[in-house]
C-alpha cells in the first residue's frame, strides 16, 4: 500500500504536501462559510460563483498550462506557484481581519487563485512521475489522494473550530503559513534523483500535439467524458454540505466542518484501497460511478443530520475511488512526453466543468432545496455509468452470455485492442525522435 514511500524524494514531497493540504482545506472551508454567512444571505449561488471563478481558469488556460508542465522544470515551477498561492491566502486573511473584504473582492481573490492553480495543478500531477519510478506511479497517485483527503479529514474540522473561536481571517493566515512546508520540501528534493524526461520543444504545433494524441486514444476519451459529467454536476460538495447543514438542518460552522471531515473518512478509505491495487482498471471505474450515484441518492433522502453524515462516508468512498482510478488510468497509460498536456486536459475537464455545474447546482439548491441539488449529483454518477457501459459494449464488445451451467454473466465476446493506443505511442515516439534530430542539426551547440 505504501511502496512509493521507499523513494526519498517522494517521502519528502509527500510530507510537505500533507501539511499544505491541511491548510488548503482549512481555507476552503473558511471561504465557503464566509461567502455563505457573512458576505451573502445564505446564497448558494454566491458559493457556486466563487467555485466557478476558482476552477474556471483551468479550462480557459488549458493550452498554456499543459505545455508549461511538459516544457519547464516542474520543481522550480511548483516553488513559484505554491509561493504565489501562499501570498494570495495571506492577502485574503489580512482583508478579512481588517474588515475590508467584500463579496466582489473575494471573487477577485478566487479568480487570482484559480489562475495560479491552473498552472500548479497539471505540474503537480505530472511531478508525481518525476519523483517515483514508472511501476509505482499508480500507487503514488493513490497515496497523493490519501494525503489530500487525510488533510480533508483534519482541515475542515479544525477550521470549523477556529472560525468559531478566532474568526475566518486567521484561518486564511494559517493556510498561508502552511505553504512554507511544501516550499521547504521542494527545496530538499534532490534534482539528481528525479526521473529523466523529454521536454516539449519550442515551436509550432506543440499544443495541438496533445489534443491530437488524445484523439487517437478512445480509452482516454471515455474516461474524460465520465470525469466531465461527475466533475461538473457531482463533485459540488461545498454546496451540498453547506446548504444541507445551514438550510436543511439549521446547524452552524462546527457542524458544517464536521460534515466535510466525515466525508473525508470515506475518501481516505477509497484512496488507500486504490493504493493496494497493482494497477487501475476500467471495471473499478464503472463500479465506483454506480456507487457514487447510489450514495448520493441515499444522501438526498437522509432524514436527519447524523444519518446524512453517515451516508457522506460512502459518498466520499465512491467519489475518491472514482477520481483516483480515473487519474491513475490516464497517467499510467499516457506516454511520458505527453503526460503534462494530457493531465492538463484531464484537470481542465474535471475542474473546468465547475463554472458550468456549480452555479446550476447552486440555483437548484436555492429554488427547490439542497436535497434536489444532491439528486443532480446522483444523476451524474448514473450518466457516467451509462457512458462507460456504452463504450464497453461498442469498443470491447461486452455482452450478456450464458455459461455452461446456464448462468447469466457479462463477458467480452471478442477481444478488441484499444484502438490507436500503441500506434499513437509509436507514432509519437517517431515524431519526437525526428524533432530531436532536427534540433540537433539546427542547434549551434
Amino acid at each position: 500500500m505504501f511502496r512509493s514511500l521507499s523513494a526519498r524524494n517522494y517521502r519528502i514531497w509527500f510530507a510537505g504536501a500533507l501539511v499544505s493540504n491541511v491548510g488548503t482545506w482549512m481555507q476552503r472551508t473558511a471561504q465557503d462559510w464566509l461567502v455563505l454567512t457573512k458576505l451573502s444571505d445564505n446564497d448558494a449561488i454566491a458559493v457556486g460563483i466563487t467555485m466557478a471563478l476558482q476552477f474556471g481558469p483551468q479550462l480557459l488556460l488549458l493550452p498554456l498550462t499543459g505545455l508549461a508542465a511538459d516544457r519547464f522544470d516542474r520543481r522550480k515551477m511548483l516553488m513559484l506557484t505554491q509561493g504565489l498561492m501562499g501570498a494570495l491566502g495571506l492577502g485574503l486573511g489580512i482583508m478579512v481581519l481588517t474588515d475590508t473584504a467584500t463579496l466582489w473582492s473575494l471573487y477577485g481573490f478566487a479568480l487570482a487563485l484559480g489562475i495560479v492553480a491552473a498552472f500548479d495543478t497539471p505540474i503537480r500531477q505530472a511531478f508525481v512521475s518525476d519523483v517515483v519510478e514508472g511501476e509505482h506511479v499508480a500507487n503514488a497517485v493513490a497515496l497523493n489522494s490519501a494525503s489530500f483527503n487525510a488533510a480533508r479529514l483534519i482541515g475542515p474540522a479544525v477550521a470549523g473550530v477556529l472560525i468559531a473561536v478566532i474568526g475566518t481571517g486567521w484561518v486564511f493566515v494559517i493556510n498561508a503559513v502552511s505553504f512554507l512546508a511544501v516550499l521547504v520540501a521542494l527545496r530538499f528534493v534532490d534534482p539528481a534523483q528525479l526521473a529523466e524526461r523529454i521536454r516539449a520543444k519550442r515551436g509550432k504545433g506543440q499544443i495541438i500535439a496533445g489534443f491530437r494524441y488524445v484523439r487517437t486514444r478512445p480509452d482516454i476519451i471515455v474516461v474524460l467524458c465520465m470525469i466531465f459529467v461527475v466533475g461538473t454536476f457531482g463533485v459540488n460538495f461545498p454546496i451540498f454540505t453547506s446548504t444541507m447543514a445551514r438550510v436543511e438542518f439549521g446547524k452552524g460552522a462546527s457542524e458544517f466542518g464536521l460534515l466535510n471531515s466525515v466525508m473525508a473518512i470515506g475518501s481516505v478509505a477509497g484512496a488507500l484501497l486504490s493504493a493496494r491495487r497493482d494497477r487501475p482498471r476500467m471495471r473499478t471505474l464503472v463500479i465506483a460511478s454506480a456507487g457514487f450515484g447510489v450514495a448520493c441518492t441515499a444522501a438526498a433522502l437522509a432524514p436527519t443530520y447524523w444519518t446524512f453524515a453517515v451516508v457522506l462516508v460512502f459518498v466520499g468512498l465512491a467519489s475518491l475511488t472514482f477520481m483516483t482510478t480515473a487519474n491513475a488510468l490516464v497517467q499510467t497509460t499516457t506516454t511520458p512526453a505527453m503526460r503534462g498536456r494530457v493531465m492538463a486536459l484531464y484537470m481542465a475537464i474535471f475542474a473546468g466543468g465547475t463554472p458550468i455545474g456549480a452555479p446550476i447546482v447552486g440555483a437548484v439548491a436555492d429554488a427547490w432545496g439542497p436535497r434536489w441539488a444532491i439528486t443532480v449529483g446522483a444523476a451524474s454518477g448514473f450518466v457516467a455509468l451509462a457512458i462507460a457501459l456504452v463504450w464497453l459494449v461498442r469498443w470491447e464488445h461486452l455482452r450478456l452470455r450464458y455459461d455452461a451451467d446456464s448462468r447469466l454473466h457479462l463477458a467480452v465476446t471478442h477481444a478488441v485492442p484499444v484502438v490507436g493506443s500503441r500506434a499513437a505511442t509509436a507514432a509519437l515516439r517517431r515524431d519526437l525522435e525526428r524533432d530531436e534530430a532536427v534540433a540537433d542539426r539546427s542547434s549551434p551547440v
